[in-house]
């Protein structure tokens, strides 16, 4: 039976976990392998880890560092960051991650997603759209590089696209929400979603388990992702990795 997910995302930065706001103002909250243990003993659903340096710094993806992840992860492990090539996203599949986030390359070169996925299989492969307004319109548009890169691209259309291509899934992250604790951009979601049947996970914004009650309530099953929800505790935003327990996920199904 399919269920909605709810899924920290974690941010790599050179080598450590960091959260950020609107993808700047970086704070280092701790060790990455340590919070992957802490949430096995939680039993999260699924797991996404981002390297938001390597495409900026024109990088190959760590592949020890994501080996000791896969290794230490018990729970699906979703990983993303440098990845411009079919080698490397089978490479990094091998060393047992359950799917490869892709950005960047897939917006320059959007047949990367179907020869990924003829690969790999399309289940293992994710679309990142890093979505923000922009403009005097304030059009959502989509951005690369850690959102310093203009596309030019509407989130809907391409949202199509890649599902045309094979995409397995598409992550909607609002970089206007990042770190801001304000509640998921449901405007957004609900534009990609008319679009394509696709799998979603929404990212960015969330500050409460209320947000997370409220996106599963409005879209049924979908990914509900969020970064500073699962390792900030309280107004002041001491590092503290936690996740809902199991009443209280079932209590956000209902």
């Amino acid at each position: 039976m399919l269920r909605p997910r709810i899924i920290p995302c974690l941010l790599i930065k050179n080598d450590g976990l960091v959260k950020t706001i609107r993808f700047s103002d970086f704070k280092y909250v701790g060790d990455p392998i340590n919070a992957v243990r802490i949430f096995n003993e939680k039993e999260v659903d699924e797991l996404i880890v981002l390297d938001i340096d390597a495409t900026v710094q024109r990088r190959e993806p760590n592949y020890a560092l994501i080996a000791r992840l896969a290794a230490e992860c018990r729970m699906p492990l979703c990983y993303g960051g440098g990845i411009k090539t079919v080698e490397q996203t089978q490479q990094i599949i091998g060393l047992g991650v359950e799917k490869v986030a892709i950005s960047a390359a897939a917006v320059q070169t959007p047949e990367l997603i179907s020869e990924a996925a003829v690969r790999v299989g399309s289940q293992s492969i994710v679309f990142v759209m890093d979505v923000k307004k922009s403009g005097l319109l304030r059009r959502y548009e989509i951005f690369t590089h850690n959102g310093t890169r203009a596309t030019g691209l509407d989130p809907t259309n391409f949202a199509r696209q890649v599902a045309k291509l094979g995409a397995g899934e598409i992550v909607i992250n609002s970089i206007d929400r990042d770190g801001e604790m304000k509640g998921y951009d449901l405007d957004l979601i609900e534009r990609v979603r008319s679009e394509t049947s696709l799998p979603i996970t929404a990212l960015g914004g969330a500050s409460s388990l209320d947000d997370v009650r409220s996106l599963i309530r409005r879209f049924g099953i979908i990914g509900a992702a969020a970064g500073s929800l699962f390792v900030f505790k309280g107004k002041y935003r001491a590092v503290l990795i936690n996740y809902p327990s199991r009443s209280e996920k079932d209590a956000l199904m209902l």
